[in-house]
């Protein structure tokens, strides 16, 4: 799939939650990773990962033994991991994305399943931001995105449901424009879900977040 050149392209993760798209629109310089159970979903999508990477626990008997045969074939393509360590599977994934120099990373299949694993998901997007990079975790109805000390805009005319949640105790300095529900230099907590369930309203909306970390929920109305 991918040149490997991570300036040129984004780095595509598939994780091993719940599936809701049916088109990954990898594009040549693209760099796929595939996540453990992430393996299936990838044959199920007919895209050929670059690298598999995992500690394996997710995958189906047949799986295992293509990964097998894999490693004995092309074993730089292979990355396994212990089912003990510190890492996630995906952070692992990440990081590997990120040492190829890639900046740019689009994650599907990381929602959904268990709360506990969309919940490092999510964090996983803030380890991007710390790392000069940017991440969203795509399914098929929006996208959730981590906004740290920036300002993000919408394109005009979409429809559909914006949420934003503290990941700090504080982000101060936060507006809202174009949307249904506007805010002005406002301090969201972590601990009061004020931010819940904006409206786009046909305009280029933008969020702006001055100090602190916001996650942003996107639902599109279909």
């Amino acid at each position: 799939m991918g040149t490997r050149d991570g300036k040129k392209g984004k780095c595509i993760i598939v994780g091993a939650g719940d599936l809701t798209v049916g088109d990954l629109r990898a594009a040549e310089e693209d760099f796929v990773i595939a996540v453990d159970g992430g393996l299936g979903y990838c044959g199920i999508l007919e895209v050929e990962p670059d690298l598999i990477i995992g500690d394996f626990d997710s995958i189906s008997q047949q799986e295992a033994e293509a990964v097998k045969e894999l490693e004995r074939r092309i074993p730089e393509r292979i990355i396994r991991f212990p089912r003990e360590k510190d890492d996630t599977d995906m952070l692992a994934a990440l990081k590997e994305g990120l040492a190829r120099g890639y900046r740019d990373f689009r994650i599907y299949a990381a929602t959904g399943g268990r709360l506990d694993h969309t919940l490092a998901n999510i964090q996983c997007l803030l380890y991007l931001k710390n790392h000069d990079a940017v991440g969203y975790l795509v399914d098929g109805n929006g996208m959730t995105l981590v906004i740290v000390n920036e300002a993000v805009r919408f394109q005009r005319n979409l429809e559909g449901i914006l949420s934003l949640f503290s990941l700090v105790r504080e982000t101060r300095g936060v507006t809202i424009r174009n949307m249904k529900y506007p805010l002005s230099d406002a301090v969201i907590t972590n601990d009061v879900p004020v931010g819940i369930s904006n409206e786009f309203i046909g305009e280029k909306a933008e969020i702006i977040v001055q100090d602190g970390a916001l996650v942003c929920m996107v639902l599109y109305d279909k």
